[in-house]
């Protein structure tokens, strides 16, 4: 869960754009588009598999 808290002097506007940047660091967005389908089990394994797979062959990327 995602919380911000108002500094002295924080407007609303401040405020927004820290929640933002929040929600994006912590990939709520990211999970809730993932979770948005059901996907089988051997699915989310092969998915890992190649996800492994291509970090192997590209260690130096995220």
């Amino acid at each position: 869960m995602v919380f911000v808290k108002a500094q002295p002097g924080d407007n609303s506007d401040s405020l927004i754009r820290k929640f933002t940047r929040k929600v994006l660091m912590e990939g709520v967005l990211q999970d809730l588009k993932k979770r948005e389908f059901y996907q089988k089990p051997a699915e989310i394994k092969k998915e890992k598999s190649r996800e492994l797979a291509r970090r192997l062959r590209h260690p130096g990327r995220i």
